[in-house]
């Protein structure tokens, strides 16, 4: 009987001689042409570029208010520029997600070389499509774009992207019923509660420009964790407090003028709310009261902190907390607790302007102080 060690063995000096003339001709090809063999070193082996995170942009209060899809459209640009295996398109939509990359132009047989994905009106194929990209060779780095309403047509690739371990970036836009006159239809509710829900997937809700930067460098950064960024149609100001580092923890402080790390209350939100809770808590204090306001922007990197960190953000003391969010309030209760109070939607949208409808449903400022003093 053949053995099959032996069988198999025998091609083992054919195989080390063909890996050394690769190696040899790589090597030379490296000495012609040097930046070519780096990024394609980086496509096939997965290195990211050395200091490749310093091309994401920084904002500042001052910087001017934007929806997150635009300040996404800023990150794609700059990513484009650094990550030779950045690639991706949105499902015919590209002109409201705002994927567009502007040096590139699109793939086609023809030009192999462009980066501009057209997937066409198939949410699921081209979820799957992605799926295969990021599997084929670690460094590249797909994303792909639609309405954030839409991931319905495509859970099932998204699912097989968090089973498979393929870190494909997913830019959803119109995050909320602050999308306006759409309506219901085009209005998510529950969609953020359930991508929480699913196992090794980050959900992320940017709040501005520096939380976008830094949800795009984790989202890089996870080659075996696809991320989620739900963004705003609507513009948003910079806010103070916020930062790239601050997103890697998924929950942190952005304002607190509490001492001993004893607040009267803690507000916390996500995305376009949290600058309702930022508002809510430099009124309270304007009233003497110490007020903590906390932005959760990924709730999985935040349950990977340690507890320590968990208690310097919701110590385990403070019971008074308001949570504000313009979708599901399903999930909330384990950071809110028994006694705090949840501020979302557990119903559908309408068709209104954003304002209009934010203050219908009671997303507003005074909705958040109101909570706030029954815990007084």
């Amino acid at each position: 009987m053949l053995c099959p060690y032996r069988h198999w063995s025998r091609h083992t000096p054919e195989g080390a001689a063909l890996e050394a003339e690769w190696n040899a001709k790589f090597a030379e090809y490296s000495k012609k042409y040097p930046e070519e063999a780096a990024e394609l070193k980086s496509i096939t082996t997965g290195e990211l570029p050395s200091g490749w995170e310093s091309a994401l942009p920084t904002y500042t209060p001052e910087s001017a208010a934007d929806a997150t899809r635009n300040l996404s459209q800023q990150n794609l640009n700059a990513l484009a520029t650094v990550l030779p295996g950045f690639l991706g398109g949105s499902a015919d939509l590209a002109s409201s997600n705002m994927t567009l990359m502007k040096a590139f132009g699109d793939f086609q047989k023809s030009t192999p070389e462009e980066r501009n994905l057209r997937f066409g009106v198939r949410e699921h194929g081209m979820g799957a499509i992605c799926n295969g990209i990021a599997l084929h060779s670690p460094g590249f780095i797909p994303y792909c774009a639609t309405f954030f309403v839409f991931t319905d047509y495509m859970r099932g690739a998204m699912r097989i992207s968090a089973l498979s371990e393929a870190g494909v970036i997913y830019v959803m836009t119109h995050d909320s019923i602050g999308l306006g006159e759409d309506g219901p239809t085009h209005q998510p509710i529950e969609h953020i509660a359930s991508f929480r829900a699913m196992p090794n997937i980050f959900m992320f809700r940017p709040a501005d420009g520096n939380e976008t930067a830094g949800a795009y460098k984790i989202a890089v950064e996870s080659r075996k964790t696809p991320s989620v960024l739900a963004l705003s149609r609507q513009k948003l100001p910079q806010l103070p407090g916020t930062s790239i580092e601050g997103v890697a923890k998924g929950g942190y402080v952005i304002s607190d003028n509490s001492t001993g790390n004893k607040p009267d209350v803690i507000l916390a939100g996500t995305g376009s709310e949290l600058e309702i809770a930022a508002k809510a808590g430099d009124e309270l204090r304007k009233e003497g009261k110490a007020v903590r306001v906390v932005s959760l922007v990924s709730w999985e990197l935040y349950d990977k902190q340690s507890d320590e960190y968990k208690e310097s953000v919701f110590p385990a003391g403070v019971t008074a907390r308001v949570s504000i969010e313009a979708a599901s309030t399903f999930g909330w209760q384990k950071f809110v607790g028994d006694k705090g109070k949840a501020i979302g939607i557990d119903k559908f949208g309408a068709s209104a302007p954003a304002g209009k409808i934010y203050k219908e449903y009671g997303l507003t400022v005074e909705a958040v102080i109101e909570a706030a003093k029954s815990f007084f």
